[in-house]
């Protein structure tokens, strides 16, 4: 028994010394994976193997005690979690002696410290003992790329697990990495050497003596100067060692001295490139640098930088240039002085207005533009260099405003004492009379005004930004300020036709500047256009067309743009809605562009009110129910109808008042949405009347119960509400709600309220949440679907409810959604619904405006399209294939349509599929380019271009 134990203990490791002599003497890779296995699962001892090496390790031939360690190395790197203190201990030991033997055998003797390094079980001392052996044994810049990498891992490793240790060495370790990094070449190594520089500054190494020579193995690649070969494997840019390289450079004060003579004398160079990373390095030092290490070196940065934004060639040098100066400037305005320490902000700032203000004087104004953004550059470091700057240069360029006399250059004066002024708008001062511009108020308003009223419209527009951004400071214009600016902003805003860009940002100006005064506006421009609106009024009435249609659009952008505080929204609102409804009263014929453009601006008002909770539920309570009570009284059956009646019920009125009520529904808190659909669904399903204005109508509201086609039309505004409203709020009476529609969208009567019926089936289908009710709802719609599609007159009407109920789906990601596009697929073949099912496809992937739309809270996937493609463009191609000739023309437009919408990376992968057809496409499109018709002709020479371009770089 005894003797069998012994045999079974025995094969094993007779097993294992096979493995060891196939690796070490038979050159076979594979054993060392097998031997690694083993041990992992406890077959073997590391010590085992290191035993079976034996006569491998102390063979007198180099490759083969190679071969040997190379085995254990490989084991190590493996198992190294699985090692004893103790036997961590003795492997260390015995591969730093070996540290000393033949090169050949130095590789796997890395490989193995390499494991160690990551080993848990370290005990205290070793890291250092290791790190000590490597820097006196080997030469490391004389190793192969691989090798290098090994120690470098080492290094770090050991600096991430046993800093301390490191750190008790002090600046003998900083020491032995120089030695070890100089003359460092490849790319993938100073990735790693250059994050081991930066570790030992950021986390506090000790660099003793040796920061200049730190500075120096680490400065000579500076600028970098490296392009990766073609097809390069490692994936290496230039950017990324510029950016490591940028990182280590700029970590440390210590290295100042050093470096920024380097950094002057390479933007002084004429290579961009150097110019370039110089100036962004130098950018990142100011973070970290004080007065004390920019000192000595102001001058020539500043000469050189003022040389690069005066001379330079390139836009991108220039910028970098303003941004140094920002940065210089910052750093010396942060830094804490002692009361008898030089002010070199102040100094500084000195030269810079010395060597720049004469240039503002010039008649030729040739340098004024750099001179004008280096001033601005500095200006806009802090509060204290923007009050130095602003304080010297305003007077000086009010002083030449006057002097110029061609609205040209005035123009230019007024753009950089814009600049200035935007300045200012980054600091906030606790006391107003601290402010550089409160001295100088009344000139400039002077100076914006006579700008406002000059004939030229591009000084004109100046003007308006000048005086958005002055009037932003808060209380600084006076009420007749105030006053003379809306009397300007009123005026520009009904200029001619052709002066449209001033008129625009006169409106735009009110806006802003009706944010921060509302009083100004509510006194001075809101009675204004009160007054005007009722003028239009009364023009309507007389029919008096030519002065309707010049300025009856902008008094209501007018109002729209203003409405830009709740106090001024509660005073616009009303007057916009008065008039619409004025508009249905009397003998005013409006037409529909009068009653869309009215909408167009509660449009814009929505959408200003969604900024601000309040207003936002004002503009609903008080918009939504107008607009409704409008929209029932149009609906009404009267023997005479009014003008405005007519006109609400236009499919393109009621697109406008859709846009108005889903914009106004889409901000609503959830608790404030509730209360109004409390009110809404049972007017639309039980006709209750009694929160709407004027509720005096001349018979019931009735759309789903046999209503007009009127009264159905105006489920449009039920889609807007409900399908705007936020996911958790809880429709009443939803179930009704759902069957009807459902039979509306499937009724013959009205095209557009089947459709309107349809879109709002979907929106709510998308919404609710999965569960038994969603799959009711689902299967009614299918069963609609399939009946409608079968046969009869309603085939048009259930196709598009099949359509829009899929874009719902598709939209969610429900499973549903692959068997109603294949439905919707199988209907290319249909001889009356083919091409109407080809341009679904476009529905299915573009956005939509007024339904299923992410502002109205719908669920809307990331990737939809891409998911799309992938699931039905193989189907698609099948069917194009298989489809007689006549049909054909379905599947290509299909598939264009999703092609079409797809993100261009998504389409990129499958571009090899095309260069096969490319010359049959070309040669194809050769004769529609001499078609008589000029539209033809342009569409083929456009397509047949991109053919070309198929395949190629950049295409």
């Amino acid at each position: 028994m005894a003797a069998a134990a012994a045999l079974e203990a025995v094969a094993p490791l007779g097993a294992l010394w096979g493995l060891v002599q196939d690796f070490v003497m038979g050159q076979q890779e594979g054993p060392a994976d097998q031997v690694a296995a083993d041990v992992k699962s406890g077959s073997y001892t590391v010590l085992q193997v290191v035993e079976a090496l034996g006569s491998s390790l102390e063979n007198p031939e180099p490759r083969t005690r190679a071969r040997g360690i190379q085995l254990l190395s490989q084991v190590l790197l493996q198992c190294h979690c699985l090692l004893l203190e103790k036997e961590v201990v003795h492997l260390i030991l015995f591969y730093e002696n070996r540290l000393k033997d033949h090169h050949l055998v130095i590789p796997s003797v890395l490989q193995g410290l390499r494991a160690l390094s990551l080993c848990v079980a370290l005990p205290p001392g070793l890291a250092v003992s290791v790190l000590k052996a490597i820097f006196q044994e080997v030469h490391v810049q004389s190793l192969p790329q691989v090798d290098r990498h090994t120690v470098y891992s080492i290094i770090t490793n050991f600096m991430r697990t046993r800093e301390e240790e490191l750190k008790g060495l002090g600046a003998d370790f900083t020491f032995g990495f120089i030695q070890v990094m100089d003359g460092e070449k490849d790319p993938r190594n100073l990735l790693v050497a250059f994050r081991i520089v930066y570790d030992l500054i950021s986390r506090d190494y000790s660099l003793g003596p040796f920061v200049e020579e730190l500075f120096e193995v680490t400065s000579c690649y500076f600028p970098i100067d490296f392009t990766p070969p073609p097809n390069d494997p490692h994936g290496i840019q230039r950017e990324d060692l510029i950016l490591s390289l940028r990182a280590v450079l700029a970590s440390t004060p210590c290295f100042a001295e050093f470096l920024l003579p380097l950094l002057i004398e390479k933007v002084d160079s004429e290579i961009l490139s150097a110019k370039l990373d110089s100036l962004q390095t130098l950018n990142a030092c100011c973070a970290v640098y004080g007065q004390k290490e920019l000192k000595d070196f102001l001058p020539s940065l500043w000469a050189s930088i003022r040389r690069e934004v005066f001379q330079t060639a390139s836009e991108r040098v220039e910028a970098e240039g303003l941004a140094a100066l920002n940065s210089l400037t910052a750093c010396l305005s942060r830094s804490v002085l002692r009361a008898d320490a030089e002010d070199l902000l102040d100094s500084f700032l000195s030269n810079i207005l010395q060597d720049c203000r004469h240039h503002l004087c010039e008649p030729d104004m040739k340098l004024v533009w750099p001179s004008a953004k280096l001033l601005q550059a500095a200006a806009g470091a802090s509060a204290r260099a923007c009050d130095h700057i602003t304080s010297n240069v305003l007077p000086l360029l009010l002083e030449q405003f006057h002097k110029h006399s061609q609205s040209n250059q005035r123009r230019t004066i007024l753009e950089m004492i814009l600049g200035f002024l935007k300045l200012q708008q980054k600091w906030s001062y606790e006391d107003k009379d601290e402010r550089p511009l409160s001295g100088f108020k009344d000139q400039l308003c002077s100076l914006i005004f006579m700008a406002l009223t000059d004939p030229n419209t591009q000084l004109q527009l100046v003007g308006i930004r000048t005086l958005t951004v002055l009037g932003a400071q808060p209380d600084l214009l006076s009420s007749g300020d105030l006053e003379l600016a809306v009397g300007h902003l009123y005026r520009l805003s009904f200029l001619e036709e052709d002066s449209q860009s001033c008129r625009a940002a006169a409106l735009e100006a009110s806006g802003t500047l009706a944010a921060f005064y509302p009083v100004a506006f509510s006194t001075h421009l809101v009675p204004k256009l009160a007054e005007d609106l009722c003028t239009e009024e009364s023009d309507l009435a007389r029919g008096d067309g030519p002065t309707r249609c010049s300025r009856h659009p902008r008094c209501l952008q007018a109002l729209s743009a203003v409405s830009t505080h709740p106090s001024i929204v509660k005073e616009t609102l009303p007057l916009l809605l008065q008039h619409l409804c004025q508009m249905n009263r009397g003998s005013m014929s409006p037409g529909t562009s009068e009653v869309i453009a009215v909408c167009q601006s509660l449009q814009q008002v929505a959408e200003k009110c969604q900024r601000d909770p309040e207003s936002c539920w004002y503009f609903h309570q008080t918009a939504v129910p107008c607009l409704l009570a409008l929209a029932v009284q149009a609906s009404m059956p009267e023997k005479e109808h009014s003008v405005l009646k007519k006109v609400l019920l236009e499919d393109e009125v009621l697109a406008t008042v859709v846009s108005v009520i889903a914009t106004a529904t889409t901000h609503l808190s959830p608790d404030l949405a509730t209360q109004s659909v409390a009110h809404i669904v049972p007017l639309f399903l039980d006709g209750n009347i009694s929160f709407l204005p004027e509720n005096s109508f001349s018979g019931r509201f009735q759309p789903f119960q046999d209503g007009s086609s009127g009264q159905r039309r105006l489920v449009a505004l039920l889609m807007a509400f409900v399908c705007s409203l936020p996911r958790n709020v809880e429709i009443p009476q939803l179930n009704r709600l759902m069957r009807e529609l459902l039979e509306l969208s499937c009724c013959q009567s009205c095209p557009f309220s089947s459709t309107a019926a349809a879109k709002c089936f979907a929106g709510l289908l998308n919404k609710h949440p999965a569960g038994q009710q969603l799959d009711e709802f689902l299967q009614l719609a299918v069963d609609k679907v399939e009946a409608g599609l079968s046969s009869g007159p309603c085939r048009s009407q259930a196709f598009t409810l099949l359509l829009w109920v899929t874009k719902a789906l598709v939209l969610r990601y429900h499973p549903l959604s692959s068997c109603l596009t294949d439905r919707l697929m199988g209907l290319l073949s249909d001889p009356e619904l083919g091409p109407a099912a080809a341009d679904g496809f476009s529905l299915l992937m573009s956005d939509c405006t007024d339904v299923l739309t992410r502002a109205g809270h719908a669920e809307v996937r990331i990737m939809f399209r891409q998911r799309f493609f992938t699931d039905n463009v193989p189907a698609l191609v099948r069917g194009f294939h298989a489809a007689p000739q006549d049909v054909k023309p379905n599947y290509l437009k299909g598939l264009s349509h999703v092609l079409n919408r797809l993100p261009k990376p998504v389409l990129l992968p499958e571009l090899p599929t095309l260069l096969p057809y490319k010359p049959q496409v070309i040669r194809a499109l050769a004769k529609p380019l001499d078609d008589k018709k000029r539209l033809v002709r342009k569409e083929a020479v456009s397509a047949r271009g991109e053919w070309f371009l198929l395949g190629s770089p950049g295409s």
